[in-house]
């Protein structure tokens, strides 16, 4: 699968290494999202903790699993950096993605709640499409800072 996406974008013109990276982004940014989804989900329907509590602890143990695998997988000529170095990096674009994911998670709940609100299973679920609209902005957010700061020593 990343074969062929790397294939595809070379076509376009894009540097083979940084649509294997872009690829291989994805890939650790869907299992990411199956933590961070899953979790919310988790904490929302079963122990009921309010949407930006559990958003902020969904979206954590998310980062942990990210920073993990982009800096050995991803990201795996990337460790001129000090581990202490990187992960700080990392932090601080993980920080202003979660108050980016917060403020939207927060501004399209309602929203979303009153649309859904007639629909029975979905009532009171507005946190699931406004969570998925949060997750698509901040992977744009991620790649693109993680990538020129946190991984800039990578060719």
């Amino acid at each position: 699968m990343i074969t062929l996406f790397v294939q595809i974008a070379s076509r376009f013109g894009i540097n083979p290494k940084e649509a294997e990276r872009f690829s291989k982004f994805l890939v650790v940014g869907a299992i990411g999202f199956v933590i961070d989804f899953g979790t919310l989900s988790l904490l929302k329907e079963l122990v009921h903790l309010p949407t930006l509590i559990a958003n902020t602890i969904s979206f954590t143990m998310a980062v942990i699993s990210n920073f993990t695998l982009n800096r050995y997988w991803t990201y795996p000529d990337s460790r001129d950096k000090s581990l202490g170095s990187q992960l700080g990096q990392f932090a601080v674009v993980s920080i202003i993605g979660l108050a980016i994911n917060n403020t939207l998670l927060a501004l399209l709940e309602g929203p979303f709640d009153s649309w859904l609100a007639s629909a029975d299973l979905l009532a009171g679920r507005g946190y699931i499409p406004a969570k998925a609209i949060a997750t698509i902005v901040v992977l744009f957010w991620n790649f693109f800072v993680n990538r020129y700061w946190t991984y800039n020593d990578v060719e």
